[in-house]
C-alpha cells in the first residue's frame, strides 16, 4: 500500500483560504463583491492542485542555473525569472516561492474577474495587485524578534506586482549575513531571485564571527551543492554591519538601474538601509 499526500484547503473566518501540499502554503485573499470573490478563489485551487507534482517532474532542471526549457507553467516562471540575473551563479530554485504566488493568482485574475484586490501569501513571497485602494505593506527587519523595518503603499498601476524576503534566519539557504532583504518588484518571482541575491551580497568574507557549512551538508539536495551557506551570525561591530549592507546595497541599486526592482530594505545586527522610493522607513524601536 502507498501513501501519498494531495492538496488540502481550509478557509479562515474572514474569508481567506489556505492551500498546502507538501512544503507549500499558501494565504490565498480575494476582496471584491462576493460572487467575483468566490470564483477567484475557486480558480485559485484549481490551478495550485497539480503544482507540487509537476515541479517534482522537472526538480532535475530547476537545480541548475542552465538547461533547456522546462515544461510546466511554474517552471517556466522560475527560469525566466532567473535569466535576468544570470551574470551570478543562481539556479530556478531562487524563484520557486514567488513563482508559485504568481501562478495562482494569474488564475485569479482573468478577465472580468470583478475583484478589488487580491494576493497570494507564499511565506511571506505574496504575488499581489490592487485595482483600486493601495495595498499597505509593513517590512518586517528581523524574523526572530519581528522588528519593523518600514512600510510600503502599493497603488494601482504602480508597476509593482510582487514583494520577497530572504536572509540567513530564513526557510531557504543563505550565502550572505543579512537579517532580511525585502524586495519589490513587478512580480513575485522576479522579487523572489533578487532578494535572494542581495540577501548573498550582505557579506563580510572571512568574518570569524559568521559560520557557514556547505549547503548539501544541510540539505543533499541543495541546488548550491558545495558552496558554503551561513548558519550563524555573531556580535558585529555597527561599522562592520554598514561594510556588509554596503555591498548589498549596491547590488539593489544595480538592479534599480537596469528596471529590474523597484525598491529594497536590508537589515543586518540592528542595522538598516533602504532604496527606492516605494519603501518609508520607520526608526528601529531598538535604535
Amino acid at each position: 500500500m502507498s501513501f501519498r499526500e494531495g492538496p488540502v484547503v481550509r478557509f479562515a473566518r474572514d474569508g481567506r483560504m489556505r492551500l498546502t501540499h507538501g512544503p507549500i502554503d499558501l494565504i490565498v485573499t480575494a476582496k471584491g463583491v462576493p460572487e467575483a470573490a468566490k470564483s477567484a478563489l475557486r480558480r485559485a485551487h484549481e490551478a495550485f492542485e497539480p503544482v507540487l507534482p509537476t515541479l517534482c517532474q522537472e526538480l532535475p532542471r530547476l537545480r541548475a542555473p542552465r538547461g533547456a526549457q522546462p515544461m510546466g507553467p511554474v517552471a517556466n516562471r522560475m527560469v525566466s525569472a532567473a535569466a535576468p540575473f544570470s551574470e551570478t551563479f543562481v539556479t530556478p530554485m531562487a524563484a520557486v516561492a514567488g513563482s508559485v504566488a504568481d501562478h495562482v493568482l494569474a488564475a485569479m485574475l482573468v478577465p472580468g474577474h470583478g475583484l478589488d484586490s487580491a494576493h497570494v501569501n507564499n511565506g511571506g513571497d505574496i504575488a499581489l495587485w490592487t485595482g483600486q485602494s493601495p495595498l499597505r505593506l509593513a517590512i518586517c527587519e528581523d524574523p526572530i524578534i519581528r522588528a519593523p523595518g518600514g512600510r510600503a503603499v502599493i497603488g494601482p498601476g504602480d508597476g509593482i506586482g510582487g514583494v520577497a524576503t530572504s536572509g540567513w534566519r530564513g526557510r531557504s539557504q543563505s550565502m550572505g549575513i543579512a537579517d532580511a532583504v525585502t524586495v519589490l518588484a513587478r512580480d513575485a518571482a522576479t522579487a523572489d531571485v533578487a532578494a535572494t541575491l542581495i540577501a548573498n551580497a550582505v557579506d563580510l568574507p572571512g568574518h570569524p564571527a559568521i559560520a557557514r557549512v556547505p549547503a548539501r551538508d544541510l540539505a543533499p539536495d541543495s541546488d548550491l551543492g558545495a558552496r558554503y551557506v551561513t548558519t550563524n551570525v555573531g556580535p558585529l561591530a555597527p561599522d562592520e554591519a554598514r561594510q556588509a549592507l554596503d555591498a548589498g546595497h549596491a547590488l539593489a541599486q544595480d538592479y534599480i538601474r537596469r528596471g529590474l526592482i523597484r525598491a529594497a530594505c536590508l537589515a543586518v545586527a540592528g542595522q538598516r538601509t533602504a532604496i527606492g522610493d516605494a519603501i518609508s522607513q520607520e526608526e528601529p524601536e531598538y535604535a
